[in-house]
């Protein structure tokens, strides 16, 4: 159970455990930081205009390759 966890996921992406927690940590502060964006442009809707799908494409091109035949939970 603890393999399955906390091992088997970042060996499968070739990464510590380390590693995939910083890599993870980096997903959700670029997406924090695109939420923000995203709260703006509904405020004022003439800013940050593609703030949100930039991000999203963005991190798509560089997430979905990664995520080829790997299980979920």
């Amino acid at each position: 159970m603890f393999a399955r966890l906390f091992v088997d996921h970042p060996r499968a992406v070739n990464e510590s455990y380390v590693e995939h927690m910083g890599a993870a940590f980096g997903v959700a502060g670029r997406l924090a930081v695109a939420s923000a964006k995203c709260i703006v442009h509904g405020l004022v809707p003439g800013l940050c205009k593609t703030a949100g799908s930039d991000a999203i494409l963005k991190l798509h091109g560089e997430i979905s390759p990664r995520r080829f035949d790997q299980p979920t939970l």
